[in-house]
C-alpha cells in the first residue's frame, strides 16, 4: 500500500514540479499523514516511530540545502513524505542516489550551456568567502527543478532494493 501511494506521489511532485516549479502540499501533506497512520496502525508505536523518524531523515538531509536557499521548501516536504511511507533507511539510501543524480543533471546543465567552467570559479570564489550570498540570483539561472532529481532517485534506489 505505501508503494502505491509513493508511486501516486511521485509521479504528480514529478508533473507539477516540471511545468509549475511546485511540489503541492496537497500531495506532501496527506502522503505523511497516510505513511503515519497506516504504519501505526499496522505496526502499533514501533511503525509510529518507523515512519515518524523517516520524516526526520527526510526534513534533516534537506534541511541545510533549504535554507542556504539551494532547494524549496516542496523538496524538503517531498523527501519527508518519502520518509514517512519507507522509513528512514530508505530515505537515506534514496537520498544517495538523488544526489548522484541532481548532480548529472547539473553537469548536463551546465555542459549544455557551455558554463561549467565559469560556474566552478564563482562556487569557488563563494567558497573562499564561505558564503553563498556572493551569488545573486542571476547567477542561479542554471536551477533547475529538484524533484526530478528526487523522483529519479527514489525510483532507482526502490528498483534496484526492493524489486
Amino acid at each position: 500500500m505505501t508503494s502505491i501511494v509513493l508511486f501516486i506521489c511521485l509521479a504528480i511532485s514529478f508533473v507539477t514540479d516540471i511545468k509549475n516549479r511546485k511540489i503541492l502540499n496537497l500531495v506532501t501533506f496527506p502522503a505523511m499523514l497516510i505513511g503515519l497512520l497506516f504504519h501505526t496502525i499496522t505496526n502499533g508505536w514501533d511503525g509510529f516511530l518507523f515512519s515518524f523518524l523517516g520524516i526526520l531523515t527526510g526534513f534533516g538531509l534537506l534541511f541545510i540545502p533549504y535554507a542556504l536557499k539551494g532547494m524549496a521548501a516542496g523538496d524538503v516536504k517531498l523527501l519527508m513524505a518519502i520518509g514517512a511511507l519507507k522509513g528512514s533507511s530508505f530515505t537515506f539510501s534514496s537520498f544517495l542516489y538523488i544526489a548522484i543524480i541532481g548532480g548529472i543533471i547539473a553537469l548536463i546543465i551546465l555542459l549544455v550551456k557551455k558554463d561549467l567552467l565559469n560556474s566552478l570559479k564563482r562556487i569557488i570564489f563563494s567558497a573562499q568567502f564561505k558564503t553563498l550570498d556572493t551569488l545573486s540570483k542571476n547567477e542561479l539561472h542554471h536551477a533547475f527543478p529538484y524533484g526530478v532529481a528526487i523522483v529519479f532517485g527514489t525510483l532507482s534506489y526502490y528498483g534496484v532494493n526492493v524489486l
